[in-house]
C-alpha cells in the first residue's frame, strides 16, 4: 500500500522538491530523482530496487506503472497530481519517479578508451554524450569542474539510462589524467587539427571534448597527443559537442570493426 501525500507542506515533499530543482542539494544528500518507467526499469535491471518510488494519483491506474511498482517492492509514496507535477521535469509527467542513491565512483587509473569532458555545461549535451559513449563501448566518463552535474535530473533524462552502465567521475583534474594516461589522447578542435578520418583510432584513446562556446582549454589541449578536426562542408563552421563526440566515437568503432574482420 502506498502512503499518500496531499499537502504541499509535507516535509518529505519539500525535500523531494529540493532534489528536483537544486543540484547542490542532490550532491549534499547523495540522492537524485529518475523520471519515468524507462529509466526506472533500466535502474532496476542494472542496479536493483530504488530507495523510494513516487507515483501520481492518476498514475496508480496505469498498468505499466503498477507492474513496475510490484517489481521494485520498495517504499511507495502516492502524490497528488498537482504536487507530482512540481517534482517531474517533464511537461506531461508519466506519473512515476524514483529516489536513488548516487553511486560512489572513486577515480582510478584508466587503461581503456575513455571520454573526458572539459566544462561541458549543457545537461542535454552531457547526457547525450553519456548515451553515445555507452553505445560505442566506452565505460569511463571523467568530468572536469564546470560540467553540468552528471546526476541531475535533466542529464539523467538525456542519457536515457546510460548512467547505469558507466563509471562516472566528476570534479576531476583532467590535466593529471592526461599526463598519466598510457594511450593516445585526442582533443577535438574546430580548425587546424588533423582530419579525423586520417588517424588510426584502433588503440585505446582518451577523447577530450570541450565547452560549447570556448572548446577545450588551451592548457588541456596542449597536453593531448593529437588534435583532430572533423571535416565539414562550407559554410558550416562547427558541430554541437554531442554530435562531434558521436562522430569521433563511432569512427573509432568503425575502425575497430574492420580490425576484427582482418583477423
Amino acid at each position: 500500500m502506498a502512503t499518500t501525500i496531499t499537502s504541499r507542506d509535507n516535509p518529505r515533499l519539500k525535500n523531494l522538491r529540493l532534489l528536483a530543482t537544486n543540484a547542490r542539494e542532490i550532491y549534499q544528500q547523495g540522492l537524485t530523482l529518475i523520471d519515468g518507467p524507462h529509466l526506472i526499469s533500466a535502474y532496476l535491471a542494472a542496479i536493483g530496487s530504488p530507495r523510494t518510488l513516487l507515483v501520481s494519483q492518476s498514475g496508480l491506474g496505469n498498468a505499466e506503472i503498477t507492474t513496475l511498482i510490484e517489481q521494485c517492492a520498495t517504499e511507495t509514496l502516492a502524490v497528488a497530481d498537482a504536487l507530482f507535477r512540481q517534482l517531474s521535469g517533464t511537461v506531461v509527467p508519466v506519473g512515476l519517479l524514483a529516489v536513488i542513491d548516487i553511486p560512489s565512483c572513486a577515480p582510478a587509473p584508466v587503461q581503456a578508451s575513455c571520454v573526458l569532458l572539459d566544462a561541458v555545461q549543457d545537461p542535454g549535451n552531457v547526457g547525450a554524450i553519456f548515451r553515445t559513449a555507452l553505445a560505442a563501448g566506452i565505460r569511463d566518463m571523467i568530468l572536469s569542474p564546470g560540467c553540468a552535474g552528471a546526476w541531475t535530473p535533466r542529464v539523467l533524462r538525456a542519457a536515457q539510462g546510460a548512467h547505469f552502465g558507466l563509471r562516472i567521475s566528476e570534479q576531476q583534474d583532467l590535466a593529471s589524467l592526461l599526463t598519466s594516461y598510457k594511450g593516445m589522447s585526442i582533443v577535438t578542435v574546430a580548425h587546424g587539427g588533423r582530419a579525423l578520418y586520417q588517424l588510426d583510432l584502433r588503440a585505446n584513446i582518451a577523447w577530450l571534448f570541450g565547452n560549447e562556446g570556448q572548446g577545450v582549454s588551451p592548457t588541456l589541449s596542449g597536453l593531448a597527443t593529437q588534435a583532430v578536426t572533423i571535416p565539414l562542408h562550407a559554410p558550416s563552421e562547427s558541430l554541437n559537442v554531442a554530435a562531434a563526440a558521436a562522430i569521433c566515437l563511432f569512427e573509432q568503432v568503425r575502425q575497430k570493426s574492420f580490425q576484427g574482420e582482418e583477423k
